[in-house]
């Protein structure tokens, strides 16, 4: 129990500071007023208006907008959240947003990391991991395509803590490639999930909001990224107009469905012929473009297969007798058709020592072999699933 001094309302009060890694000290300190007893209620709203002013010497963050925001992002889909958050300083009468600051990853790419470029583009203060800067100046962290478990001591710096925008409906595809696992598998719905962070595990914190979509039939990685940034854009500026009422409510995740999205290994581009269908390589396509590319062996050779489609309904070869990989030119389409396990799927461009149509692979690699009456011809003429190093399928079995 306690009086505010001299120059204040004498406002009795009772406030229980329950710091923790998922919201920090305020948040906690909000949660000891709101749980105050219902016959105090009108010296709690008396506090509200005084006490950002009355500790304003300490840092106390704001209890509405406009925010003080430090964001951690690398890619394009974080780039879009970054400049939702930048526009949103001129766009509205009442800025959302008063102070926003950038960190991200050292990079060793010629055009740089497209968050870093939007930051230096339009002067916010930029950092690179691990360097944060002055991170108790600010009331709450954003981070979206980092990479990086945030330590506890940093998520505690922030009032609100560090709220996380993931391309998924979380608890399924944690981890740092939802988008190309949701292609990759077939899903037909996908979503945002703005929950808050924990340390020591990605994905795993409570829920704040979280929305459903319907995917596009035929949709890429590449189209998915785009349709989600925009979601998770609004949802995350529908989360920060309303912040301490949406932490409040904010739900555990559930503990079934849960399923993880690793990083992407050039592995994931290997097509094994005799157990992949033609379904999964679209998918693999789709997904992986243009990032992984997916490959096999062409006698002895890596070759990249390039522009997959699917095969015509009658492609007039007889099924029983082509093995998983084996390749015929479709001369009506002008495609390669590849044997797999439930059927053919047509591929365009191959990728041997330069980039090569279907028909041009046909007349200099595929048809001199077969014109020539070999015992061998059909051993010839097989694409063959092409193995990681041994050191290498040794280390993926281990992890």
């Amino acid at each position: 129990m306690g009086t505010t001094r001299r120059g204040l309302w004498r406002v009795p009060w009772v406030v229980t500071v329950l710091p923790s890694a998922t919201g920090g000290w305020w948040e906690g300190l909000l949660r000891g007023c709101m749980s105050t007893s219902a016959g105090s209620s009108q010296h709690i709203c008396g506090l509200r208006r005084i006490l950002p002013r009355y500790m304003s010497g300490m840092g106390a963050p704001r209890l509405c907008p406009p925010w003080r925001v430090l964001f951690f992002g690398t890619d394009l889909f974080a780039m879009e959240i970054l400049r939702s958050l930048h526009e949103t300083r001129s766009e509205y009468k009442d800025p959302l947003i008063e102070k926003l600051e950038v960190v991200t990853l050292p990079s060793l790419l010629p055009k740089g990391l497209p968050v870093k470029n939007y930051a230096m583009k339009y002067c916010l203060p930029n950092y690179e991991w691990p360097d944060v800067g002055s991170c108790d100046q600010f009331d709450v962290g954003v981070v979206t395509s980092f990479g990086r478990l945030l330590p506890e001591d940093l998520i505690l710096k922030f009032p609100y803590g560090i709220l996380n925008v993931h391309p998924s409906c979380l608890p399924r595809w944690r981890g740092s490639a939802p988008i190309y696992h949701t292609i990759l598998y077939g899903d037909t719905v996908t979503g945002v999930t703005i929950m808050q962070i924990r340390p020591k595990r990605f994905d795993v914190g409570p829920i704040l909001m979280q929305e459903k979509i319907a995917i596009p039939s035929q949709s890429t990685a590449k189209d998915l990224e785009i349709l989600l940034s925009k979601l998770g854009s609004a949802m995350l500026i529908s989360v920060l107009k309303s912040l301490p009422q949406t932490l409040e409510n904010k739900q555990e995740q559930p503990k079934e469905g849960a399923t993880v999205a690793p990083k992407l290994t050039v592995t994931m581009g290997y097509i094994q012929w005799e157990k992949h269908t033609s379904v999964q390589i679209l998918r693999m396509e789709r997904a992986l473009r243009p990032v992984i590319p997916l490959q096999t062996l062409w006698r002895g050779r890596t070759v990249k297969l390039l522009d997959f489609v699917e095969a015509p309904a009658d492609p007039g070869f007889q099924e029983h007798e082509a093995r998983p990989g084996a390749v015929r030119y479709h001369k009506k389409s002008q495609i390669l058709l590849i044997r797999c396990k439930d059927g053919w799927v047509g591929v365009r461009t191959i990728k041997l020592k330069k980039r090569l149509s279907a028909t041009d692979f046909y007349n200099g690699y595929l048809y001199p072999w077969l014109k020539d009456d070999r015992p061998s011809k059909e051993e010839g003429c097989l694409f063959q699933t092409l193995r990681p190093p041994a050191k290498q399928s040794a280390r993926t079995e281990k992890s």
